[in-house]
């Protein structure tokens, strides 16, 4: 079982995209759970694309809808299905054995209903604050921008203004967008590396795949790509993504005594949201303010 085979898996496995996925892939993956942001990075640039494109011909509502579109279109509802599951568990009432008979119900409560809904809401408010804040910034954009990757790049300031002026707000959200999707499945690897399965199947095979070597070099390439794109913003998107996968864990351990794929998936969808949600925060609070008073 190679890299190769392991990698090719991760799309299969984690995106829509027609591979040709095989038990013997997904065994590989699951020995080499690293891949997991790799294959995040690399389905990240596709939907930075995507957004670089919308933001480029659509009016930021549609931009924003058409980023939705194109995550959910790349990596389709099957972790989304996992955060309804857990608020359908998580607000069940009872013994364990209820909560996890709920948490496994192909049915759909109030609960799943709800927190499926709040994530959306989540998400789209997230790419809005996201929106209002680059554009709000205008030409002074590309002093952030100067300012994110002189962080990595010494120097990088004597490159002049005709390099800053290519890095216009729908660049940056491209690049947001690349971080998010990177980050999420971080937080898949964070969860599994630091979790104890309670149940059987895919969900069990990723836990037992959450190594230390395997969550070090994950956490090492995700550390790299955010440093890369985002600078010490996108480290401290990074963080916080990584601790809100290590709160989902400490929940469903406290409503389930263990962890399932379901709490895998919801993971990956607040890990994205979280990345998106802290960049927009962190640039409203570091320009937003001063830029409005000028």
């Amino acid at each position: 079982m190679t890299i190769r085979e392991a990698f090719k898996a991760g799309f299969g496995f984690l995106s829509v995209i027609p591979v040709g996925i095989t038990m013997e892939g997904i065994e590989a993956l699951m020995k080499r759970l690293y891949m997991y942001p790799i294959v995040g990075f690399c389905l990240g640039v596709l939907i930075g694309a995507v957004t670089f494109t919308a933001e480029m011909i659509l009016p930021s509502p549609l931009t924003i809808i058409a980023i939705m579109l194109a995550v959910y279109r790349i990596i389709w509802f099957n972790h989304l299905d996992g955060i309804a599951d857990m608020g359908d568990g998580m607000t069940a009432h009872g013994s364990l054995e209820k909560k996890r008979k709920a948490l496994k119900d192909m049915a759909l409560g109030i609960g799943g209903a709800a927190f499926a809904v709040l994530l959306m809401l989540s998400f789209y408010a997230s790419l809005s604050t996201l929106e209002t804040v680059t554009a709000g910034t205008g030409t002074d954009l590309k002093i952030i921008v100067i300012g994110l990757t002189g962080l990595i790049i010494p120097g990088l300031e004597g490159l002049g203004v005709s390099f800053a002026q290519a890095l216009t707000p729908a660049f940056l959200i491209a690049l947001t967008m690349i971080a998010a999707e990177t980050n999420g499945k971080q937080a898949m690897l964070t969860i599994a590396a630091f979790g104890k399965s309670f149940s059987e199947g895919l969900g069990a095979m990723t836990i037992a795949g959450g190594t230390r070597k395997n969550f070090i070099i994950g956490f090492i390439f995700t550390t790299l790509v955010s440093a890369a794109l985002l600078g010490l913003i996108g480290l401290a998107a990074l963080l916080i993504s990584t601790i809100a996968a290590l709160v989902i864990l400490k929940i469903s351990n406290r409503h389930f005594e263990g962890l399932n794929g379901d709490g895998i998936g919801t993971a990956n969808e607040v890990g994205r949201i979280i990345t998106i949600a802290a960049v927009a925060v962190i640039l409203y609070y570091l320009y937003g303010g001063m830029i409005w008073t000028l």
